[in-house]
């Protein structure tokens, strides 16, 4: 006898194609610890041939796959820049959604999840996986959940080569985001095209030199006369808006890195504070770049695509 499902599952629309030719990154989240709406924390997704992987973990990453057209059963290999809330908040809801099968339309995970990223990684992740052990046994025991897949194979390494597979290199270096150390920037190669993603930095001289000649800059941003206005206008708070500007990199900054290293396009993302996504504001964010880099720049928006 036929079964039929006495109602309509509710599947994600455009679903991702299986292969991509070259580069593709999709920018999950645009923000930065603070809250803002159509701003969601730090994440992308970085396709090439039939591969697809993660580079951080916000908040709600595993909502924006899904409305990128990914589920995130895809996925086996995480990076992480770094270990800041805003970059690994999401790895819960991560691990547990792509191992959980949509019975009938999408299997789940079967393999461990394989996870890279600084020095610190194993410990920081550690203690996240131990912390809903109660929940992965309950999967297992009950449901029935294939074991293996609840497992995490870490890979810890500041600098060099990290990943080396089906013609996707990935080389990982260090920046400056102190005070929290080791921090991560990531240069992602496939078929000739080179994408460089700074994680959260000072500029560092590193930047120019791994990012030369890239096809796509993604850095972080932040707009100093921006927050300069806001610290004189609440001086009681001025702390929490000046400190931010010790390890991250303002807008004429990220420019120079861009001319330096003398990429073909800069995308600012991590904005600080984030402009409202229209083109006045955008253009006042970048006030001042076009005459340092004069390649093109984009103020980064949850969920743009980049096809290099």
């Amino acid at each position: 006898m036929e079964f039929t499902v006495p109602y309509r599952l509710h599947e994600i629309e455009s679903p991702i194609p299986d292969f991509h030719e070259n580069l593709r990154v999709v920018l999950l989240g645009t923000g930065s610890p603070r809250a803002y709406l159509n701003r969601s924390k730090a994440a992308a997704l970085i396709l090439a041939g039939h591969d697809a992987f993660l580079l951080d973990c916000g908040g709600a990453v595993v909502d924006q796959l899904l409305r990128a057209g990914m589920y995130p059963h895809r996925i086996n290999d995480v990076f992480f820049t770094h270990h800041h809330s805003d970059h690994n908040s999401g790895f819960f809801d991560f691990f547990i959604s792509s191992w959980r099968s949509h019975v009938g339309i999408v299997r789940g995970r079967s393999v461990p999840l394989r996870v890279y990223g600084p020095t610190s990684t194993r410990a920081v992740i550690g203690k996240m996986r131990e912390g809903f052990e109660y929940d992965v046994s309950l999967r297992i025991g009950y449901n029935k959940s294939d074991a293996a897949a609840a497992e995490i194979v870490y890979t810890e390494q500041n600098s060099g080569v990290i990943y080396d597979k089906n013609g996707v290199k990935v080389t990982v270096f260090e920046v400056d985001h102190r005070p929290v150390q080791p921090a991560l920037g990531y240069v992602f190669e496939y078929n000739g095209k080179k994408v460089v993603l700074s994680g959260d930095t000072r500029p560092v001289p590193a930047m120019v030199e791994h990012a030369r000649n890239a096809d796509l800059l993604i850095h972080d941003a932040l707009q100093k006369d921006w927050l300069d206005a806001i610290a004189e206008a609440n001086p009681d708070e001025a702390i929490q808006v000046r400190n931010p500007q010790k390890y991250h990199t303002t807008t004429l900054e990220a420019a120079r890195i861009a001319r330096d290293a003398d990429v073909k396009k800069l995308v600012l993302t991590h904005l600080i504070p984030p402009p409202a996504p229209d083109a006045e504001s955008e253009g006042a964010f970048v006030e001042g770049m076009d005459a340092i880099y004069p390649g093109p720049i984009v103020v980064a928006r949850d969920l743009m695509v980049f096809d290099v």
